[in-house]
This record gives structure tokens, sequence and C-alpha cells, in this order.
């Protein structure tokens, strides 16, 4: 089986998009000899580069083309094909976006994280804005497969994209292989991981901790790792003023290092997101053993199971009245710890790898029997 990926979200910042590629790629260059895959990735970019780093076995196609101006073409004129880029022939074209890639003959699969873009039109970047609310449904329906993270995600899309749940295949995210955190460790800080926008519901955890602070005579700081949206200038300006100036701290984008240092100095994390495809930092923290107050909205409740603290994201008093639970009770700490180790051994990249490679299967044998009608 001759696959192609898209390997570009995984170009800088490997986080969300980008880190899903990246260990999907890892886990089935693990098991392409077994399963008989040739893996290829396809890249473009007028400044960054494939690393050298690539799996044993993995070939890279690397073109000196801007990414906007590229998918403007493939969007919009569907050219040039991959083939045409790469000179080559594949069975299965993967794009790792709710867009097609162009293909003269391959079978061809999408990926859909989430379903914010139409939920919420005018978030996201200029192309997302531009395209994937007018485009995603007919590509989704063109497509021989759609490639999801959650069961939640897919129930979603198969309702607004019209898309039968028989051509939805779930392929979770993996836990890291990171070594769990001690118990009954001090932490030093609650700890968001995420970007700072409308959708992570950053204002209502503002209100929240101020509430923690007028509760709690010296409270952990708050941390926000993550990088900053124009959107969320009005909530950046809350962070230099009483209560919250000194005592919330936003970090912007950090390496993944650096993010393991938050996370192993944190008391709890804190997911409080309007909605979430997956959810990866719950993922991330339950595989240290950090507990959580996660909100009981999208994909949380499926990712998290018994492992955290589930609450209302729209109400302020749930989100703070939780955050004390876990801040002063250390043997609900030790408890979801415990539970979030167990739930995060049950997420594994290489059976979402078998997972894909089902879907690829399936996909292809689908594009072959619609050429053969």
């Amino acid at each position: 089986m001759r696959i192609l990926i898209d390997y570009r979200p995984a170009l800088r910042h490997r986080t969300g998009v980008g880190l899903w590629v990246e260990k999907l790629v890892e886990a089935l260059a693990t098991c392409r000899i077994q399963n008989g895959l040739s893996i290829q990735v396809f890249s473009s970019s007028w400044k960054d580069r494939l690393s050298n780093t690539l799996p044993p076995g993995v070939k890279a196609f690397d073109q000196r083309v801007p990414v906007k101006l590229l998918n403007w073409f493939w969007h919009h004129k569907e050219w040039p094909s991959i083939e045409t880029l790469t000179q080559e022939s594949f069975d299965i074209v993967h794009s790792p976006s709710p867009l097609l890639i162009p293909s003269k003959h391959a079978a061809s699969l999408v990926t859909i994280h989430d379903i914010d873009f139409l939920r919420n039109p005018k978030h996201g970047n200029r192309e997302i804005r531009r395209d994937y609310p007018t485009l995603a449904r007919s590509h989704a329906q063109r497509a021989n497969g759609v490639i999801v993270p959650s069961s939640y995600t897919k129930s979603e899309v198969s309702h607004a994209l019209k898309i039968s749940p028989d051509k939805i295949t779930v392929c979770p995210n993996g836990a890291p292989a990171w070594n769990a955190l001690p118990l009954s460790r001090k932490g030093r800080h609650i700890l968001f991981v995420g970007t700072i926008s409308p959708r992570k519901n950053i204002d209502r955890l503002l209100t929240a901790y101020a509430t923690l602070r007028r509760q709690l005579a010296n409270p952990p700081p708050l941390v926000l790792a993550g990088k900053a949206t124009s959107e969320a200038a009005a909530t950046l300006t809350r962070l230099s003023e009483p209560p919250l100036a000194g005592h919330v701290h936003l970090t912007g984008y950090v390496s993944e290092d650096r993010l393991l240092d938050l996370y192993s100095e944190a008391i709890l994390v804190v997911l409080p997101s309007l909605d979430e495809g997956f959810g990866i930092p719950a993922l991330e923290a339950m595989a240290l053993g950090i507990p959580l107050v996660a909100a009981h909205t999208g994909a949380l409740p499926e990712v998290v199971g018994d492992a955290g603290l589930l609450v209302d994201p729209l109400a302020p008093a749930t989100i703070s009245n939780a955050l004390k639970r876990l801040v002063t009770d250390s043997d609900l700490r030790d408890r979801l710890s415990l539970a979030g180790l167990t739930r995060a051994s049950l997420f594994s990249w290489d059976r979402s790898a078998t997972s894909l490679i089902q879907a690829y299967e399936q996909a292809i044998a689908s594009h072959r029997a619609k050429h053969t009608e």
C-alpha cells in the first residue's frame, strides 16, 4: 500500500494537528514492513524545510512552494495534483485537514479534528475562515473516508456534514511516553495548556480563579501555557488588572521540554473549553498522573472518564469550586492521579495506527469500487 500523508502541520510547532500527524507517521513506520506499507510524507513551504528526523523507511517530498499559495490552488482550482508535484503515484492520499489533496488516481482521506470552523466561522486564521465553512462538506462527501480523533467528533461530523458514520474512522491521540510523577508531590501552580482563544473559555477560567483567590488565603498561581490569538486582546488585558495582576502568568508557545517542566510543577491541570474535538492536554496530564478539572462538554468526558472533576464550563462558580476541592484535598488529588494513569494507558498511537491502516484499506476498496461501476 503506497501512502502519501501531508506532513506540513508538523513543520513548525508540533502541537495539535502537527503532533497528531507526527506521531501517527511514527506509529505507521514501526509497522510498515509487516503491513506492506510504503510511507511518503509531503511538505511544501517557502521557508521551512522537513527535518532529517523522519522515522526510518519514510520517504519525504519537500517542495519550496509557499503553503498559502499551494493551498489556494488546491482548494479553489484542485490543481496541481499530488502526482504532478511528486512525480509518483499512490494508493491513498491523506489530508490532515478537512479539505482534499488533489489526486489523479489515488483514494482520498480527509481529517476533521473538530467542527469549530462551522460553529464559529469567524474564528481561525484567514484561510480557515475563507475555505473551511464553504468547502468542508463537499470535500468530506467526495472523500473515500474521513478520520476523526473521537467518537464525539464522529457524531458531530456525521450530523453537520451529512456523512454516513460508516465512512468515518476514529483515530485518537496516543498518550505520550512520559514517566509518571510521584504521588502527593507539592505542585507550584494551576496549569492551563492550549491556545488562548474564545473556544478555550479563558475569561470564565479567570473569573473562577479570581473567586478562588477570594476563598483561599494563598492559592497557587495560574499559568496559561499557549499562544494567544488576536481575539484574546480583552482577555489579556485582565491579566494586568486586579485581582489577577501578578498571579496569572502567560507563557506564550512553549517547547515540549518546557511544557513537560510546566506539567511537572503543576498541582492540577484545568481545561474549561467550550468544545474540544479531543483534548490533547487532558491526555498529557493523565499520562503524568496530574489531576484534572475539565469541562463536561465536547470530547473531554470521553477522554477524561473518571480521572478528573467534570464541570459546567459556562458556570465559573462550578469551575472555582472544583479548583478549590483539588487544591485543598490531597487525597482526592492522589485518587484522580491514579485514575488518570489507568485512563491514559487506554490511548496508544499503535492502536490508532492500526485503525488508520484499516481506514486506508476501506478507502482504497471504496475508491476502486466506484471506478469499476
